[in-house]
């Protein structure tokens, strides 16, 4: 018997209601950017378990669409046109982040900041200056390494030794003051104390008298973090006992203020 159009349409829907096509897309897509955005079919075929003409159809309509692209040696890159579906998405992420990075600043007094891993970088997308004359500033849309900074030791303290050591492998460790980690050993044992306290710091390691205190955004749709930075004379130990449950109670609340934005 022929197969009528509505069953047609009903198989390639999933289980929970979507377009199947579109959420295996979207999971190539996702697993190509976790490959360090580029692959080959066989290595999708392997990951995801889906057949390799399935594969090779999908990646065939996102090459057509931009959103990726074969290379000379046949294997598919992330295309040029992510990113601006990523830099529309990072602005609103900051726009939804700005009143709790406010209330941040209302209860530590100290800068605000909201930062994405991308990559192998981190890309700062939203800040709320303090009040105070002394005060820190980074640009909205700043890129800078992980290893040196807060905000990178908390999105990477999940991640495994092995992807840690591969991504500073890619990036190289400069030292961006004479206290900036520059060796993977050193690194991967600040990452261990992560884990331990709960919380990351930056102690003048990616500029001389700066000191952050950074936590990661729980259950986030893309991997963030949220950090105050300031004087060290202010960023004192004792006012980090102060400000670290602070900066993990608001870090809370805008995790469940973004899931539920994802789910609607």
């Amino acid at each position: 018997m022929p197969t009528s159009s509505a069953s047609t349409t009903d198989s390639a829907r999933s289980a929970a209601g979507g377009v199947q096509s579109l959420e295996r897309a979207f999971d190539l897509l996702e697993r190509m950017a976790d490959a360090g955005g580029e692959v080959g079919l066989s290595e999708l075929s392997a990951s995801s378990g889906l057949p390799l003409p399935t594969i090779h159809r999908l990646m065939r309509t996102l090459v057509a669409c931009g959103y990726v692209r074969q290379q000379a040696n046949r294997r598919y890159a992330l295309g040029p046109r992510l990113i601006r579906l990523g830099e529309s998405a990072s602005r609103l992420l900051g726009t939804w982040a700005r009143p709790y990075l406010a209330r941040l600043v209302e209860e530590t007094g100290e800068t605000a900041n909201m930062a994405l891993l991308d990559g192998d970088e981190i890309v700062y997308v939203a800040q709320v200056p303090s009040k105070h004359s002394m005060r820190m500033f980074t640009e909205v849309g700043r890129r800078v390494l992980p290893h040196s900074t807060g905000v990178g030791k908390a999105l990477l303290a999940d991640f495994p030794d092995a992807e840690v050591r591969a991504l500073l492998g890619r990036t190289g460790m400069p030292a961006a003051t004479e206290k900036t980690i520059t060796t993977p050993e050193g690194f991967l044992a600040a990452l261990e104390e992560v884990r331990r306290a709960g919380y990351a710091v930056d102690d003048n390691e990616q500029e001389i008298g700066v000191r952050c205190l950074a936590v990661p955004v729980p259950d986030a749709p893309t991997a963030a973090a949220i950090s105050i930075s300031g004087p060290a004379g202010r960023v004192t130990e004792a006012a980090t006992e102060r400000i670290v449950p602070v900066l993990q109670q608001i870090a809370g609340e805008l995790s469940t203020a973004l899931v539920s934005q994802n789910q609607a």
